[in-house]
Parts: C-alpha cells; sequence; structure tokens
C-alpha cells in the first residue's frame, strides 16, 4: 500500500459533479488517489474535515496587486495573505496599475522575481497599449503570461490607455496567431463622463458600446475573448448573440456586482471606487439571470481586487459569492465551477481548479454554514456585513498554510 504525505477526508469533498464522502491522497503536491471516506490510506498525516466541505481552491482572474508607495515585494506579499484567508490558492495578476506595467518581457520578469515568496501561486497577464507591438506579445508569451488584458477606458491608467480600435483589431489578431485569450475592460471612454469617478459618469451605455467594438473586432479577426468585468446586464443578450456571429466571447463578473446593489453602500463605502461601478438592485438580480442562464457565457467569477484604488475585496469574495448563491439554493458545486473550474479551463492551466486525481493539491476545507462577521472598519465593500461561509484551511500544493495567515475565528486578521 503506497504511503501518501497526507491524506484528507470529508464527508462533502466537491468535485465537477457534485459534493460526496471521500478521501484525498496527496504526495508531491499533487493529487494522486481519490478514495472512499473510510478508506485506510497510509500518510505521514490524516486531516479529517467530517461535514467541513473540501473545495478547490480558487484561481483569482485579474487580481490587483501593486499599491502605489509600496515595494512590489511587499504588495505580492500582502496580496498572498489575503487569497489564503479567502480561499484563493492562485492569482492571475493584472499588469496594470503596477510599477512598472507587466507590458514587456523585462518588466514581466520583474514582477515574476517579486512574486516569487508569495503564500499562493502567481500567474500574470500581459498589459495590451497602444504602443504594444508583435514582438512584446510574442516575448510575453514566451516569458509565459497566461493571456492578455486591454482596456477601452481606464481600466488599467495610466499605465494602460484606452485602445482604439484599429489598435484593439491588431492586438487581437497578433494575440490570435499566438492562440492566446484577451480579456478586455469594455467601457467605451469616449462615453464615460468627467472625472469618471461616480455611477452617474459611468452608465450602462458605456459598457453597451464597449460591447460592441469588441464584438465587431472580433468578429474580423476571430480573436478569443473574455471580457472582464461584465456588470451591466442590459448587454446580456448582446453578450450571448456574440456566439451567433462566429465570436468567441465570454466574460467575467465579480461578487460585490451580484451582491451590493448601488442603494446599498454608505456614500464613504469602498464599494464607491469600483470600475464599472455598483449598479442597481435591478441589475444586480437580472445579472443572477444571465449568470445562472443554460450555457451562459459569463462563465468566471473573480474578486475584482484592486488595492491601487482602495478596492480590498480578496480576502471575502469567496463568502460573498456563497452567501448569495446559498439563498439561491445554489450547492458548492457552483462555487466551485465559477471560481476553479471555468478560470482554469479558460486559461488552459492543466492540472488546476479541480480536484480529481493527478491535478494539483490546492485545496480548501470551507465551513460553508458557518457565519462569518466582517469589521466594521474593514476596507472592504462589505465592511459590517454578515456572511456565510468560512475559510478553515487552505493547502497549496498540498502544504498547509501557515493558520497565523489565515486569520482567527470568524473575524479574521489583516496584515
Amino acid at each position: 500500500m503506497p504511503e501518501f504525505d497526507s491524506v484528507i477526508r470529508s464527508r462533502r469533498t466537491v468535485v465537477p459533479a457534485g459534493a460526496g464522502p471521500a478521501s484525498v491522497g496527496i504526495r508531491d503536491g499533487r493529487i494522486e488517489a481519490i478514495g472512499p471516506y473510510s478508506a485506510e490510506m497510509s500518510a505521514r498525516e490524516v486531516v479529517d474535515l467530517g461535514d467541513t466541505a473540501l473545495l478547490p481552491g480558487s484561481i483569482d482572474l485579474g487580481t490587483g496587486v501593486h499599491v502605489p508607495g509600496r515595494e512590489l515585494t511587499d504588495s505580492y506579499q500582502a496580496v498572498g495573505e489575503a487569497a489564503l484567508r479567502g480561499g484563493v490558492t492562485c492569482v492571475v495578476a493584472s499588469p496594470a496599475p503596477g510599477r512598472p506595467a507587466i507590458t514587456c518581457a523585462d518588466s514581466l520578469q520583474v514582477h515574476q522575481r517579486a512574486a516569487a515568496g508569495a503564500a499562493v501561486s502567481v500567474l500574470f497577464l500581459g498589459g495590451v497599449t497602444r504602443g504594444t507591438g508583435p514582438l512584446d506579445l510574442a516575448d510575453l508569451h514566451a516569458g509565459g503570461v497566461v493571456a492578455f488584458q486591454g482596456s477601452l477606458s481606464d481600466g488599467g491608467a495610466p499605465d494602460m490607455a484606452a485602445l482604439g480600435d484599429a489598435q484593439l483589431r491588431k492586438a487581437m489578431a497578433e494575440i490570435a496567431a499566438l492562440n492566446a485569450l484577451l480579456l478586455v475592460h469594455a467601457e467605451d471612454v469616449r462615453e464615460l463622463g468627467r472625472p469618471a469617478v461616480s455611477a452617474e459618469q459611468r452608465p450602462p451605455r458605456a459598457e453597451r458600446r464597449g460591447l460592441e467594438r469588441v464584438i465587431a473586432a472580433a468578429r474580423v479577426v476571430g480573436a478569443r475573448t473574455h471580457i472582464a468585468p461584465f456588470t451591466a446586464a442590459e448587454c446580456a443578450a448582446l453578450l450571448a448573440a456574440a456566439g451567433a456571429v462566429g465570436v468567441e466571447m465570454t466574460a467575467h463578473t465579480c461578487p460585490h456586482y451580484l451582491c451590493l446593489p448601488s442603494e446599498f453602500p454608505r456614500p464613504d463605502s469602498p464599494a464607491r471606487s469600483c470600475r464599472p461601478p455598483l449598479r442597481s438592485d435591478a441589475n444586480r438580480k437580472a445579472l443572477w439571470s444571465a449568470l445562472l442562464e443554460p450555457d451562459s457565457p459569463i462563465l468566471t467569477v473573480g474578486s475584482g481586487h484592486l488595492p491601487a484604488i482602495g478596492l480590498h475585496t480578496l480576502e471575502w469574495s469567496l463568502s460573498a459569492l456563497w452567501t448569495a448563491a446559498r439563498k439561491r439554493g445554489l450547492s458548492l458545486a457552483d462555487l466551485a465551477r465559477w471560481t476553479s473550474l471555468a478560470p482554469a479551463e479558460l486559461l488552459g492551466l492543466g492540472g488546476r481548479g479541480r480536484i480529481q486525481e493527478g491535478f494539483d493539491a490546492d485545496l480548501v476545507a470551507f465551513a460553508d454554514s458557518e457565519a462569518l462577521a466582517v469589521p466594521e472598519a474593514d476596507p472592504s465593500p462589505y465592511a459590517g456585513m454578515r456572511l456565510t461561509g468560512r475559510v478553515d484551511r487552505v493547502w497549496v500544493s498540498g502544504r498547509p498554510a501557515r493558520t497565523e495567515l489565515l486569520g482567527t475565528g470568524s473575524l479574521g486578521t489583516r496584515s
């Protein structure tokens, strides 16, 4: 009988087909065997979670990392610790805002070195700017970026200014030739007011107009495109119709757009800094409807963490999303699909995103029925809220995270 490094048992182990009792045998950072809950599996360490659910670790797409005035290494350390508290075992870092922005091979290497000591796995998106050329994209791709990201507005300003239609089509053609994916912040800069910091200055029509531009460009060049973030539910039909004209387009949204209507936050809430802004309660409900449509093109849900503008969401997003999903009678398998399986498949991350033999042992013990109180002074849109679902333990490549990084009780701590 083989001896594993560790075995983790849970009566509610979440695999793509659903949740059930199982024992997960781990060796050398990967899942080597999955057996019955009561299976005799020899290991140096056995962890029995009982009824606490075992989820695949979340993969957070487009995570903002760098905080102005803070060392890049410190920023990655802080993001890694917040990720662990939120059940995220892999962050896919946004190219901007950042110093330097990830727009060439040299800047990518700076970020790779800075992220080397992070508590979670870190992957990178390459930035597409007005001056990006084929060699820049090829070098970034060869250097290991998992996808590219551009903006039609101020999604990465001042590092990645708004792309024009000709620049967008050119970049799409080059990215398609690399068989890669392009993420687009689709608010159209020409539809934004000045200054574009309030909901009134960032209307849903900006997202609609930008989406129309992206569809038109992708239809010409055949690029795979992921709209991130998608917030204006009135555009759901337009997004869904893209496939009918041969455009391979999907979308990403964030828990705060699904959980927090614009009528909710107090005037000084960090939620007011969201870009795009929080929309109405009617939009929030319609966005849920669009997400839950059969074969919905809205595939992924991630934190939208962007500390550069004061938006700290990484620690609470999994619990916030589960709080809302649970009220709708949805399952932990749905939660894992949006936050783990779909991001991994979208980015082609073989070996990540699910609890399955041969996959990385990135795992989260999730107490899905336990109350979680977000401190009133927390710098997140969820400050003062009571959520449901607490991250109890995390394993990254089979290694347990240090308990002090996960906080204490239901309140957690912040570095």
